[in-house]
């Protein structure tokens, strides 16, 4: 958990305690999924690099930061040692498990972890410099109110990082046949269906300004689009 030096970036975690059903429906997925998830291999390492690298030239030793979505926390142990304190968070109990097991075998100091969901705020009003996004703003149940909550926790001109999926940019086939046969089965989970485009739409409709559209994939068509915004001084 937090320790009293980085609870500025965090709201006060009881209400944390009211989790609505789809919450706990995203919570169990995920716990189901955790172990299996930390077991397998980043299929691009190259285009993951690629992100790690951008995102730490935007990070300085300063910063207060959030990540949601951080999964077993494999990115924030290593982006961590780059900031002031970098709160990860994720709706998977399960998941946060395996993250504080790689903490403790590997410590970093300015790394906590801590069980929240995307879509509920996380953090204070404008507690944090930066606030990380990957792989997790396709899941959300609502695009709009999780960058709303993401927005409200960054002070003034600080950034939102994101690398997000986006589905729409699949064959249809994927998105419209296997996806749904997928989840009925319990062997995905929901996804927002969006393109790269829509996604920015999304960014500017909360009033973030787009600073930076890139595609760091190396294998294939990229469809993880990683986007730098900035909220207005």
């Amino acid at each position: 958990m937090p320790t009293p030096a980085t609870a500025s970036c965090l709201v006060d975690t009881a209400q944390f305690a009211e989790v609505t059903a789809s919450t706990a429906r995203k919570a169990r997925f995920w716990d189901r999924a955790a172990r299996k998830y930390a077991a397998d291999p980043i299929a691009d390492m190259a285009g993951y690099e690629t992100t790690l690298r951008r995102v730490q030239v935007l990070l300085s030793t300063g910063h207060e930061v959030l990540e949601i979505g951080c999964g077993t926390g494999t990115t924030a142990l290593r982006l961590a040692p780059f900031v002031k304190h970098l709160l990860a968070t994720d709706v998977s109990a399960g998941m946060i498990a395996i993250a504080q097991e790689k903490l403790a075998a590997q410590p970093v100091p300015r790394l906590s972890f801590a069980v929240a969901d995307a879509d509920a705020p996380v953090a204070g009003h404008s507690a944090c410099d930066v606030v990380l996004a990957f792989n997790v703003l396709h899941l959300a149940s609502d695009l709009d109110q999780t960058l709303a909550h993401a927005v409200q926790a960054l002070r003034p001109g600080g950034l939102l990082i994101s690398k997000t999926p986006c589905i729409a940019e699949l064959n249809p086939l994927i998105t419209h046949l296997a996806l749904p046969l997928m989840r009925a089965v319990g062997k995905a989970p929901h996804v927002l269906i969006f393109n790269g485009e829509a996604l920015q739409s999304a960014f500017t409709r909360q009033g973030l300004e787009i600073v930076s559209v890139e595609r760091h994939g190396t294998r294939g068509k990229d469809i993880r689009v990683f986007i730098v915004a900035r909220k207005p001084a």
